[in-house]
């Protein structure tokens, strides 16, 4: 008698077990096919949604756009938002003997350009403008980002300082294209920035 009911409740232990096992299983499939679904069906306005999170958490407007005072310190020009080193402003003067001394960096007032052992360098303008990524591809973008590349060119020169490319190599394609439709769908900013004065052209 012992060892029926012993029996029946190791039966019953067992299907109760299998219930919730396949319960589990059930409940994760849809999960996936919930996951699945909704990447399949991101429109191309939702990446650029997504462009936009990742473009303002990662910071690309502390150095790519010009600044304006407010009475809580600087904050983004709007009007110029993305668009780089402002090329209408005079040139800013850095110390380069103080630089290549003490192997220290300088920035100007609104973080687009900055001064160090590399020499000067410009925060580049990201709207589609001509001036800017207007004629870039998705390719272009790409290779600046994940191999910091000079205007996306494979044989360019290598970004400058302080961009820091070597940690945005890591973002992922779909990240990269979010971004990149984001960065397109912005106003042009026409505002043609300078090129970069190399240490050699610095110290002369």
């Amino acid at each position: 008698m012992k060892k029926t009911v012993v029996i029946i409740c190791l039966a019953a232990m067992t299907y109760v077990s299998s219930c919730y096992s396949k319960s589990e299983e059930t409940t994760e499939k849809k999960a996936d096919e919930q996951t699945v679904k909704s990447t399949a069906g991101e429109t191309q306005q939702d990446k650029i949604h997504r462009g936009e999170y990742l473009v303002n958490t990662i910071g690309c407007g502390d150095c790519h756009s010009p600044k304006k005072m407010s009475d809580k310190g600087p904050v983004p020009d709007m009007d110029r938002f993305l668009s780089g080193y402002n090329s209408t402003l005079p040139m800013p003067a850095f110390d380069q003997k103080v630089m290549q001394r003490d192997r220290v960096v300088m920035f100007n007032g609104d973080l687009t350009a900055a001064a160090g052992p590399w020499g000067v360098s410009f925060a580049a303008n990201l709207t589609p403008d001509e001036t800017g990524i207007g004629n870039w591809t998705f390719d272009n973008f790409k290779t600046a980002i994940k191999k910091g590349k000079y205007r996306g060119v494979e044989n360019a020169r290598d970004l400058l300082p302080p961009m820091p490319w070597p940690n945005f190599k890591n973002l992922t394609d779909d990240d990269l294209e979010s971004m990149f439709l984001y960065l397109k769908s912005l106003k042009p900013v026409s505002n043609r920035v300078p090129d970069a004065i190399l240490a050699a052209k610095a110290k002369s």
